[in-house]
C-alpha cells in the first residue's frame, strides 16, 4: 500500500486490454474524424460513442493503476465496470454496424467501422473476464 501506483497492472492482461481497446477505438474515431462524410448522424453518433468509451476505459485504467478502488471501497468497482463494459459494447456495436451499413465503400468510414468492430470484441473479453470476477468468483467464495 506504500507505494503510489501499482507497476504489475501495467503488465497484466487486463491492463494490456484495456490499452489495446483504447487504441482501437481512437483509430476508430480518428479514421471516422479524418474521412467526407455521408451520412452525419450515423458518424456524429460512432464518434460520441467511441470518445466516450475511450474516457470511462481510460478512467478505470487510471482507477487501477493508482488503486483509487482501495479507497473509495463504498462503490461496487467491479460491477459498475461491468455495467460500463455492458452498455458501452451494446453502442459501439450499434454503432459501428450503422458505420458500416453507410460507408459506402470509402476507405476512412470502413476502416472505422472495422476498428468499431475490433473495438467491440475487446470489450466483450473485458465484460467476460469482468463478469468473472464480480459474479463467478464472489458466488463461489459463499459456499467456502
Amino acid at each position: 500500500d506504500a507505494e503510489l501506483m501499482d507497476g504489475g497492472y501495467f503488465r497484466s492482461c487486463a491492463g494490456m486490454l484495456k490499452v489495446a481497446q483504447m487504441i482501437t477505438l481512437l483509430i476508430g474515431f480518428i479514421s471516422v474524424n479524418n474521412s467526407p462524410w455521408t451520412d452525419y448522424s450515423a458518424y456524429s453518433f460512432f464518434q460520441i460513442v467511441t470518445m466516450c468509451d475511450l474516457v470511462m476505459i481510460l478512467f478505470f485504467y487510471i482507477m487501477h493503476i493508482f488503486r483509487v478502488y482501495r479507497k473509495l471501497t463504498c462503490v461496487s468497482w467491479p460491477l459498475a465496470e461491468f455495467l460500463h463494459y455492458l452498455i458501452g459494447t451494446i453502442l459501439l456495436l450499434i454503432g459501428s454496424i450503422v458505420a458500416a451499413s453507410k460507408s459506402y465503400n470509402i476507405t476512412g468510414l470502413v476502416a472505422g467501422a472495422t476498428f468499431g468492430f475490433l473495438a467491440t470484441i475487446l470489450c466483450v473479453i473485458s465484460m467476460w473476464s469482468s463478469y468473472k470476477v464480480s459474479c463467478i468468483t464472489q458466488s463461489t467464495s459463499k459456499y467456502r
